[in-house]
């Protein structure tokens, strides 16, 4: 019969090299706004999946995506005008 041992070192060996970098959580922490807008609009989805959309949901729905796309574009004039140096 063989003996069933813990491996909890060869999985936590590596743990100090799993944790996200300086650099990876400024990056989250810049798209934060259009992830919380993504999560917006997939709440305001969700809630019209088992009936029928009345217009606040279409309202709803509209806003948030408005605030999504609004984000996204905040996000990516950031990165381009953070790897340009900017527009004059």
């Amino acid at each position: 019969m063989n003996s069933i041992v813990t491996v909890q070192e060869a999985v936590t060996a590596f743990a100090d090299f799993m944790e996200p970098t300086d650099a990876e959580l400024d990056a989250i922490e810049q798209e934060m706004p259009a992830i919380l807008a993504d999560v917006d609009l997939l709440d305001a989805q969700i809630i019209t999946l088992d009936r029928t959309p009345t217009e606040l949901d279409i309202r709803r729905i509209r806003r948030a995506y408005r605030r999504l796309l609004a984000a996204e574009r905040d996000l990516a004039n950031r990165s381009a005008g953070g790897a340009t140096g900017g527009v004059a």
